[in-house]
């Protein structure tokens, strides 16, 4: 399972924005952890991208905003997640659906592979 911090990433993308005079980047510049888009994945959201196509060309095919369960369906293979909420925010796979047996906790820019055959739901939690 692969892995990866965009914290650093997103600092850079707000203080180039910065200099830039980007009013957006100015707030994000504030709080590194309030990032813009990144590989497509709004600020604030959790992304699926399609079955192995890594980044997808930055196109996401599924976007998760709100706190607490979200079944998947027709989810099979290697899929990239991406966790781009803000405020420390966490994500969960989960083996049953409505958030049951969940796995581990991905944390706030982060992403991971993963095979979802066998995961029916994701969680995001504070």
């Amino acid at each position: 399972m692969l892995r990866k911090s965009y914290t650093r990433a997103a600092t850079l993308f707000a203080a180039t924005a910065l200099l830039a005079g980007s009013p957006i980047a100015a707030s994000a510049a504030t709080n590194s952890q309030a990032a813009a888009a990144v590989h497509g994945c709004p600020s604030g959201a959790v992304c699926i991208y399609p079955q192995d196509a890594g980044w997808n060309n930055d196109k996401p095919s599924h976007f998760y905003y709100s706190y607490g369960a979200h079944n998947l369906n027709n989810q099979f293979g290697t899929h990239r997640i991406f966790n781009n909420q803000t405020d420390g925010a966490t994500m969960s796979t989960c083996t049953g659906y409505n958030g049951a047996g969940c796995e581990g906790k991905l944390p706030a820019f982060m992403y991971i592979d993963k095979n979802l055959t066998p995961i029916n739901s994701i969680t995001l939690q504070r």
